[in-house]
């Protein structure tokens, strides 16, 4: 593919209005998903602009350098590598993160694990978070932290991952969001740093979204996702419930009688999932997501079980 697009010789220095037609019709024809968002973003992290002054400035027009910088993100996008991991940003409960190949993707799905600890703590924990203890666990680039840490401003936050390459993302967003000092974070197999008689029955949330896709769904599983992005995040297991079925019994030991288990799970994932929580869980509840999928899960810790 060319660096450069062709121009008609009276046209050879394009508009922000052409380059964008050029780089969405380029995306269009090789079926690229979300093809006008991704000619859109690329383009402004091209120019360094927001929306509104990409439009406001569309007949502006560009330099070769910038218009060569432009088509060789488009070519980058056309490879399959996701917007997000070119520009390095991806936005999450208003918050704007970075992303890198070492961590998954946030989803606005995941959200709604926010809106449910929400609900489950009340609106008077919500205003103060004291004596609120939550772990974030498998964090990524940290955003469930970061966005738990923002609503809740008095709450103690902890998040893990086993991944040191992930944890460093997450550190730097939680430094540049301004949140540094109210999280810690942990490299460790799921809830292994809690399973200590100090943290046992300490905690009020435990948060996750783990891999949970089976070996049965890879080829279904988006190209941008199956190639591109860590396979240790989003799943390739066996079956699909194996993070679950080690985190259920790590979180009845950490968790206050009364404490809550909120998760994120798959589109197939429901029924196995409420297979595994037994008599000791209560309150149980399933959420869909905004398109009707069920996609997050809520338990409540019936009675202790310290080990």
């Amino acid at each position: 593919m060319d660096s450069f697009v062709k121009w008609p010789q009276a046209r050879r220095t394009p508009t922000v209005r052409e380059t964008l037609a050029e780089g969405l019709r380029r995306l269009l024809a090789g079926q690229t998903p979300s093809a006008s968002l991704a000619a859109e973003l690329l383009l402004m992290q091209v120019l360094s602009c927001d929306r509104t002054t990409l439009y406001s400035h569309s007949e502006k027009k560009l330099s070769s350098a910038e218009t060569e910088r432009y088509f060789h993100l488009i070519a980058e996008r056309l490879t399959g590598k996701p917007t997000q991991y070119i520009t390095g940003h991806q936005e999450f409960w208003g918050l704007d993160f970075e992303v890198t190949p070492d961590v998954l993707i946030p989803r606005p799905e995941t959200e709604h694990l926010i809106e449910a600890v929400i609900d489950l703590a009340g609106e008077s924990c919500r205003s103060r978070g004291g004596g609120l203890r939550m772990v974030d666990v498998g964090t990524g680039s940290g955003c469930i932290a970061v966005a738990l840490a923002h609503e809740f401003p008095e709450a103690k936050i902890h998040a893990t991952d086993i991944s040191p390459a992930a944890l460093g993302v997450a550190a730097r967003n939680a430094e540049r969001l301004g949140f540094a000092g109210r999280i810690q974070f942990h490299e460790t197999d799921l809830l292994t740093y809690f399973l200590q008689p100090t943290y046992a029955g300490t905690l009020d949330f435990v948060i996750s979204n783990p891999p949970y896709v089976g070996r049965d769904e890879i080829e279904h599983v988006q190209r941008e996702v199956r190639d591109f992005e860590p396979r240790l995040a989003w799943g390739g297991l066996e079956r699909g419930d194996e993070v679950y079925r080690r985190l259920f019994p790590q979180a009845r030991q950490v968790l206050k009688p009364g404490g809550w288990l909120v998760v994120e799970i798959g589109y197939q994932m429901r029924e196995p999932v409420l297979a595994l929580l037994d008599e000791s869980w209560t309150q149980v509840e399933v959420r869909p997501d905004l398109a009707g999928i069920p996609r997050v899960v809520m338990a409540r810790q019936a009675r202790p079980e310290l080990a």
